[in-house]
């Protein structure tokens, strides 16, 4: 996946890819505990430095829902929309809202050429509720 983004595949890269597959709508402190189980040693501003890195390649989405810290999942080209309880902040994935991507359409796109909507949905888990 590295290379075929014109990544240099180093460890902190294969690390923090590997924990964002392994825990999607994870925050960067938790990013950072996961590659240091798997690395050992590395700086906080190496992590951040790859997820700029993933994300600008597109191989990592950043979301940040309102009130939330930045949470970031594997990039999969779907155009998902998400779910966020309001009691225990989970965040689960959920299919597009109608039709294909965007999605949504504006009712005046003001000549922009529109390629992605971002939705998500606020309420209640079944565990919270």
């Amino acid at each position: 996946m590295l290379r075929e983004a014109s990544l240099r595949v180093t460890r902190p890269r294969v690390a923090v890819l590997g924990a964002v597959h392994a825990r999607p709508h994870t925050d960067t402190e938790s990013i950072i505990a996961l590659t240091r189980d798997d690395l050992g040693r590395v700086s906080h501003q190496a992590v951040y430095d790859v997820l700029r890195a993933l994300t600008e390649a597109g191989l990592v989405r950043r979301i940040q829902p309102s009130g939330s810290v930045a949470l970031y999942e594997p990039e999969i080209g779907d155009n998902h929309h998400h779910l966020v309880c309001r009691s225990c902040a989970t965040v689960v994935d959920v299919d597009c809202a109608v039709g294909s991507a965007p999605c949504l359409a504006p009712p005046d796109g003001s000549g922009y050429a529109i390629d992605e909507a971002e939705v998500i949905f606020w309420g209640l888990c079944p565990g919270c509720a």
